[in-house]
């Protein structure tokens, strides 16, 4: 099977990322009306969530406030997530026209690159966000940063480069008689 092209591995991709894209599309929503039914609706005041924290279980009283935030933070990190998916919608839109080193795609995979940086800080800020509103749901090791992902980052801005060359020989080449 052929790597770009209609018909090709590209494509499907395409259409896999496309059901993911408005799958998160419809996560977002339920979280942003969850976090506005949180607020305006009252809620069981014995409402626990339990933890392991050290090796013991502890429980932690959930507040309409700490419930409400937890689903807006949740809605933003996969805004962030549906931004990723997005450019790389459009990324295998070029390919599957065949036209991979096409100029948008470094701007595309830069801002991607850009994404999951933020989903990376994300990772390390919202467990210390969460253990500051709720002590006692702080998890063992929350808070560090995943180096693999980090170098998942970097190897993104690394293809942006590398994309850069790609359409820049493509451009010397057209004007090549």
């Amino acid at each position: 099977m052929r790597a770009m092209g209609p018909g090709s591995v590209s494509s499907l991709l395409k259409i896999a990322l496309d059901v993911v894209f408005f799958a998160l599309w419809a996560v977002i929503g339920l979280l942003v009306l969850g976090a506005i039914a949180a607020l305006l609706f009252p809620i069981d005041q014995n409402l626990v969530a339990s933890a392991e924290v050290n090796g013991a279980i502890r429980e932690i009283r959930i507040t309409k406030p700490i419930l409400a935030a937890g689903l807006a933070v949740a809605a933003l990190y996969s805004a962030v997530i549906v931004f990723v998916v997005g450019r790389l919608r459009r990324v295998f839109v070029t390919l599957t026209a065949g036209d991979p080193f096409h100029p948008d795609n470094i701007k595309r995979l830069r801002l991607i690159g850009l994404g999951l940086a933020a989903l990376e800080i994300g990772n390390v800020v919202i467990p210390m966000g969460a253990a500051a509103l709720m002590p006692g749901a702080a998890r063992e090791g929350a808070g560090w940063p995943d180096l693999t992902a980090w170098f998942s980052v970097l190897v993104v801005f690394v293809l942006a480069e590398v994309f850069r060359e790609g359409a820049r020989l493509r451009r010397e080449a057209e004007l090549t008689i």
